[in-house]
């Protein structure tokens, strides 16, 4: 994938299928959009990839990072405006996505979310800490991001050059970024009557073993309040799954009759609402 530039824009694989519904991954705090690295190939089976890059520098409020995203979406589907579209947030894409869903309902067929930080509120340390990291001295802060590591991720699970990317992709977020972006979380607030609007159908996908946030807890709040979704934990996953060898998003999707319809005439399906939880070994 190409490297990114210095205002969002979306990174594209090798190979392009336009014939394929659309595949938008949000990414998590790094932004890079190069950490859905490892699901990549599986993904290309059913869909054409897009992964969103956010550059490093970028300081923007939710309201324009939303616009952004919304824009570089119709963008790619302006030669077919039917062409479906799924939209996969992971942690603080997560978020992004929820945004986006909300201001562009109707562009999208169904939602994916890889736990969510939306359940940052949950975490009073964080939640309360946020405000501190701006007056870390900033070696201190390189070092506490590689050190917090095996709190992020389930490094066991996860392959050595994928390891060095995700090691790569935290020390790429200078401090004053990952201060703004923390910011963001902070003061996400989407009320359940909102939530209510997201009718399309929803996968929310949960690390078991999550130490940063509880995505499982989330992952059942959001369950309750988003009219057609449905819920499954990893339960030796930590909060960067989708970077683990034993995780193939595309097969969980297969799995929950989540991928799209061979039926051209059905472009979508109804989930049972209120879903319980689902496990995968």
């Amino acid at each position: 994938m190409p490297q990114i530039k210095s205002h969002p824009c979306f990174l594209t694989p090798k190979q392009i299928k336009p014939e394929c519904p659309l595949f938008v991954f949000l990414p998590g705090m790094d932004g890079t959009g190069q950490l859905l690295r490892s699901q990549t190939a599986g993904l290309e089976a059913g869909f054409d990839i897009r992964c969103l890059a956010i550059p490093a520098d970028d300081l923007t409020s939710w309201d324009v990072l939303t616009d952004k995203v919304v824009a570089l979406i119709e963008a790619e589907i302006k030669q077919d405006p039917k062409r479906s579209v799924y939209l996969c947030g992971e942690s603080f894409g997560g978020c992004l996505a929820i945004e986006v869903a909300l201001r562009a309902t109707k562009l999208f067929e169904r939602l994916i979310l890889v736990n969510p930080a939306s359940s940052i509120s949950r975490r009073p340390w964080m939640y309360f800490g946020i405000p501190l990291t701006q007056i870390v001295p900033e070696y201190f802060y390189q070092f506490g991001s590689m050190v917090g590591l095996p709190v992020l991720a389930a490094l066991g699970r996860i392959a050595p050059s994928d390891r060095q990317a995700l090691m790569e992709a935290v020390q790429m977020v200078p401090q004053k970024t990952a201060v703004w972006r923390l910011s963001l979380l902070r003061e996400f607030n989407v009320e359940d009557i909102e939530l209510n609007r997201i009718t399309q159908p929803v996968l929310i996908v949960a690390g078991g073993s999550d130490r940063l946030l509880p995505s499982v807890t989330e992952a059942e709040h959001l369950a309750n309040r988003l009219p057609n979704a449905q819920t499954v934990v990893l339960p030796e996953s930590g909060h960067a799954c989708l970077l683990e060898k034993d995780v193939n998003l595309y097969q969980i999707m297969k799995d929950c009759q989540f991928l799209p319809s061979r039926d051209k005439g059905s472009r979508t399906f109804s989930l049972p609402k209120h879903q319980p939880v689902s496990s995968l070994v």
